[in-house]
C-alpha cells in the first residue's frame, strides 16, 4: 500500500479551466483533439440528482495526454457518439464506473474498454474508496471540494463549478496508473481485467413492477386502502415530476405520501394540516392530491394492491431462522468462508463475492453438493472466473459439512 506523504492541494488545472463546448464547431475540433491525443482518455460526467427527473448528464469532461481536458455540454452537444468513435480502441478511466456509464450510454458514449479506479480500489483493499481520498492517498494530492452534489443543470455554470469539474480528471489517468502498478504487485490485474468487463457487460436492470413499493416509510402502511392511497400519489407525483423534468422528492416527499395515507384526509383543509403538503411545489398541486386520494378511496377491492409482492429471491436474510433454519446455518457458514477469505486478501467480502450470489446459493444449494456444481451455480448467478477459483471449493465444503441437516 502506498506510504503516507506530504498532501499538496490541487488548486487549479494544469492548462487553466478549458471554454465550455457548447457548439458543432467546438465539439468537431474536441473530436479531432482526442483522436489524435495518446494514452489512455479520463472521463467523468456530472448529473442533476436530487433536482431534476432522471440521470442524464449536465456535464462531460475528459482529458487525454495530447488533447488536454474538455468539458462538454451534452445540453447543447447531446451526440457523442462521433466522439466515441474517436477514441474507440482507447481505454476509458472513470472512478465508480457503473454511476456514469448509464447516462453516458444516453449521448452515444459506449466504452469497449474501462478501467475504474473505485472498483480498483477495492480489490487493493483500501478502506475509503471516494475520488478525492483516492487521489489524496495514492497520489499525495488534494482535491477540492464540495461541488459533486450541486444542480449541475443550472445554466450558465459557476466558475467555480467548472474548475471543480476539471480538476475532478486531471489526474484520473495519473491514478489509473498508480494503482495498475499495485494491481499487478498484488497479483490482482487480472481479477481486475474481469471486474471491468463485467461492469462494462452488466444489463440495464429492468423497470420494477411496483415501482411506488419504494416509497420510504411505506412499511408503516399496513391497509391496503392506505396503499392504495400511496399507489396513487406516487403515481400522480411521478407523472407531475415527468413533465416538469423535477426529483420527485421536490414535487412531494415521500413522507408526505406516507402520512396522507395513514390519515386519508378527504378536503382541501385537512391536506394542508399536514405540514409536508405546505411546501410551494406540493400546494401547486392540491387538486391532484387530493384527486389521487379519492381515485384510492374509491377503488373496488379488486383493484386494491396487495400488502406486499413476491419477489424472484430468497426472502430477507432475518426471516431465515424462522422460516428455513437449515437455510439460515448454510447461509452463515457460507458468510463465514466469504469473510475469511476476503480478509485474506484484503478485500471487501461484495466484491470477493456478491451478497445476492451467496443467499441464492445458500437459500437453495444444489442437490448433490461438490465443487463442480457449486462453480456451476454460482457462475449462473454471475460470478466470475477469479471469484469462483477462490471460493467454489471452500464454499462447497462447507456446505458439505451442513449436509446431513438437510431434509431429505
Amino acid at each position: 500500500m502506498t506510504e503516507e506523504r506530504t498532501v499538496v492541494p490541487l488548486l487549479e488545472p494544469r492548462d487553466g479551466i478549458p471554454p465550455i463546448v457548447a457548439d458543432a464547431a467546438a465539439y468537431a475540433r474536441t473530436v479531432e483533439a482526442f483522436a489524435s491525443g495518446s494514452g489512455p482518455v479520463a472521463v467523468d460526467a456530472e448529473r442533476a440528482s436530487g433536482y431534476r427527473y432522471g440521470n442524464r448528464a449536465y456535464l462531460v469532461q475528459l482529458r487525454r495526454e495530447g488533447a488536454g481536458t474538455a468539458l462538454i455540454d451534452p445540453v447543447s452537444c447531446p451526440d457523442l457518439s462521433a466522439l466515441d468513435e474517436a477514441v474507440a480502441g482507447v481505454e476509458i478511466v472513470l472512478h465508480a464506473a457503473s454511476q456514469d456509464l448509464p447516462c453516458l450510454l444516453e449521448l452515444g458514449f459506449r466504452p469497449r474498454y474501462v478501467f475504474d479506479t473505485e472498483l480498483a480500489g477495492r480489490l487493493l483493499g483500501y478502506e475509503r474508496v471516494g475520488l478525492g481520498t483516492m487521489v489524496e492517498t495514492v497520489l499525495g494530492l488534494r482535491l477540492e471540494k464540495g461541488h459533486s452534489a450541486a444542480d449541475w443543470s443550472t445554466r450558465p455554470l459557476p466558475e467555480a463549478w467548472l474548475r471543480y469539474a476539471a480538476l475532478d480528471v486531471e489526474v484520473l489517468v495519473e491514478l489509473r496508473d498508480a494503482l495498475h502498478r499495485e494491481l499487478v504487485e498484488a497479483g490482482k490485474l487480472e481479477w481486475a481485467r474481469e471486474e471491468f468487463e463485467a461492469v462494462l457487460n452488466t444489463p440495464p436492470p429492468a423497470p420494477r413492477a411496483d415501482p411506488w413499493r419504494r416509497t420510504s416509510g411505506i412499511h408503516k402502511v399496513r391497509n391496503v386502502r392506505a396503499l392504495a392511497i400511496v399507489r396513487e400519489l406516487w403515481t400522480m407525483r411521478d407523472r407531475i415530476a415527468r413533465e416538469n423534468d423535477l426529483a420527485p422528492g421536490r414535487v412531494l416527499p415521500d413522507a408526505a405520501i406516507v402520512t396522507a395515507a395513514l390519515e386519508g384526509p378527504r378536503t382541501k383543509k385537512a391536506l394542508t394540516e399536514i405540514s409536508a403538503f405546505t411546501g410551494r411545489s406540493a400546494r401547486r398541486h392540491m387538486n391532484d392530491w387530493l384527486g389521487a386520494v379519492a381515485r384510492a378511496r374509491s377503488l373496488p377491492d379488486s383493484q386494491l394492491p396487495q400488502p406486499s409482492t413476491a419477489g424472484d429471491g430468497p426472502p430477507p436474510a432475518n426471516r431465515w431462522a424462522d422460516r428455513d433454519p437449515a437455510a439460515a446455518k448454510r447461509l452463515a457458514a457460507a458468510r463465514a468462508v466469504v469473510a475469511a477469505l476476503a480478509d485474506e486478501h484484503h478485500m471487501p467480502t461484495e466484491n470477493l463475492l456478491q451478497p445476492d450470489a451467496v443467499r441464492r446459493l445458500t437459500w437453495e444449494p444444489p442437490e448433490v453438493i461438490s465443487e463442480e456444481s457449486v462453480t456451476a451455480r454460482l457462475r449462473k448467478l454471475g460470478a466470475r472466473e477469479w471469484q469462483l477459483t477462490l471460493t467454489a471449493r471452500p464454499l462447497a465444503q462447507a456446505l458439505a459439512r451442513l449436509e446431513p441437516a438437510r431434509e431429505a
